[in-house]
């Protein structure tokens, strides 16, 4: 696998640089008329939107989730935020008002598609909020089967693990996502995209990846040749067609989050490839992942 930051260092997707402001380290290498240090910000809701302008109706680029960080360069008045996601690099507006001080450590992390948070320890409380798959707490205290934050928020243990915590095969986290919405720029169990299913996936994994399927397909080596010859595909697969990625489950089937189905579905490579070539979306090439968790071959 290629390196995850030098592959596409000047890429302003994760490049947190405009004509107008940049980050200081960046100076000499990034044109601007002011160069700052930026603020690390910490998400404090389930999920915030990363836009690609300042504008609630504005492009979603990605999503961040709870307990992320983020290097924060610019506030406007308006309630937005410019920074830099710290877990992929990816460069965009927040809500400034997702946004909080930098707390403890997390030590936990949603293993779940999704979880309730309560206020107190029981089920039968009206849950405060949910959380998606890969949110991160720090959990102060473990109540029975609750694990409980600093702010007195109850979360079902059997939903969490250790923040580092890895899993064994990334296909079957993908097989979790079944039947979740289409969402372009998605990344929660409410409705996610073709790559969010492959970065959660893998991250989940312990494998860094990039947030874009383009990005993915330029970082992820070897390729397979002829990329059209599909006779030898192993479960853990990608499979690239222009804007979008397939993870192959076997010789036969793939699952995808995709935009005919609206959904994360599984369905046999052969109808993909042939709905694609009848859109004249050509095939773009396949990788093998190696030293990736997959299960069994």
């Amino acid at each position: 696998m290629a390196d995850p930051i030098r592959a596409h260092q000047d890429d302003p997707r994760v490049t947190p640089a405009r004509s107008d402001i940049a980050a200081k380290h960046l100076e000499g290498r990034a044109q601007a008329r002011r160069h700052v240090e930026g603020t690390p910000r910490q998400v404090v809701v389930p999920s915030a939107p990363v836009r690609h302008e300042p504008r609630p109706d504005a492009l979603l680029d990605t999503e961040a989730l709870r307990g992320e960080i983020v290097t924060v360069y610019e506030t406007t008045e308006e309630g937005w935020s410019w920074g830099q996601l710290k877990s992929d690099s990816y460069v965009g507006w927040l809500p400034t008002d997702a946004l909080g001080p930098v707390g403890a450590p997390a030590t936990h992390r949603v293993a779940a598609p999704r979880t309730l948070m309560f206020p107190a320890p029981s089920l039968k409380t009206t849950p405060l909020e949910g959380l998606s798959f890969g949110c991160r707490l720090a959990i102060a205290r473990i109540d029975s089967q609750f694990a409980v934050t600093a702010a007195s928020e109850f979360v079902p243990l059997r939903h969490l693990v250790d923040v580092n915590a890895q899993e064994r095969d990334f296909v079957s986290v993908a097989e979790r996502f079944l039947g979740v919405p289409y969402l372009w720029g998605g990344k929660t169990s409410a409705g996610l995209d073709c790559s969010a299913l492959v970065q959660l996936s893998l991250n989940a994994c312990g494998v860094p990846c990039w947030r874009d399927s383009d990005m993915q397909e330029a970082s992820f080596l070897p390729r397979i040749e002829p990329a059209d010859d599909l006779s030898n595909l192993q479960r853990g697969d990608l499979i690239f067609w222009e804007g979008h990625v397939a993870i192959v489950r076997d010789r036969s089937t793939l699952i995808h989050a995709n935009g005919h189905h609206m959904a994360v579905a599984i369905e046999p490579i052969a109808d993909a490839v042939a709905r694609n070539r009848a859109d004249r979306i050509a095939l773009s090439s396949v990788r093998r992942l190696q030293g990736v968790p997959r299960g069994d071959q």
